[in-house]
Formats: structure tokens, C-alpha cells, sequence
């Protein structure tokens, strides 16, 4: 299993030498909150500040994204990740997607 250790932004492995690129990888979901979290959250926009529920739905969409961002590598046989990005997108009012995308390789 490929630790998050291996799991690097940049596109070279300090140390260690890319002998083959597997190709790219990615991990995604789409996450929402509820009715009445969203009826809070527009409140708080009103007034400003942190909305802690959309903090905690993104952390988990990153989270459940890079799992699976691993879980395709680790299917492809890598040692690790280069190149590991985040990105997000609106879907809908109240829905975000998160992919988590880079390149498996295997390393000497």
C-alpha cells in the first residue's frame, strides 16, 4: 500500500530515481451538507466568519479523494504520487467535487 508519505506535490522523489511512469492517477467525490446546514451556513454569511460545517465536509471530501487518488496507484502498482494536486469545483448550490490527481511511478 502506498503510504501518504509517498504522496509528494512535487514532480521529482528527492533520493530516489523515477524508473517508470505508470501513468495518471486520480481519486474524486462530491459532497454536500444538509438542508439545515446550509439554512445555518446562510446565516452565518450574513454576519461573516468561518462556516465550520463547510470546513469539515471539504476536509472529508480531501480526504475520501486522496484514498481513492491512492487506491488507483496502488492498482497500477506504484511506489508513489508525483505531481499530487487538489481541485475543486462547485456542482450545484451546496455541493462541492474534489479530485485528487497526479502520476503513479515506480521508484528504484
Amino acid at each position: 500500500m502506498i503510504s501518504r508519505a509517498n504522496l509528494i506535490t512535487i514532480n521529482e522523489y528527492p533520493g530516489k530515481t523515477v524508473t517508470e511512469v505508470l501513468g495518471y492517477v486520480k481519486g474524486s467525490t462530491v459532497q454536500t451538507k444538509n438542508i439545515g446546514k446550509d439554512i445555518l451556513a446562510s446565516f452565518k454569511s450574513l454576519i461573516g466568519g468561518e462556516i465550520n460545517s463547510y470546513t469539515e465536509m471539504m476536509n472529508e471530501a480531501r480526504k475520501i479523494a486522496t484514498e481513492r487518488l491512492l487506491k488507483d496507484a496502488e492498482a497500477l502498482g506504484a511506489d508513489a504520487v508525483i505531481g499530487f494536486r487538489l481541485q475543486t469545483s462547485s456542482v450545484m448550490g451546496g455541493a462541492a467535487e474534489i479530485i485528487a490527481y497526479g502520476t503513479a511511478v515506480k521508484l528504484d
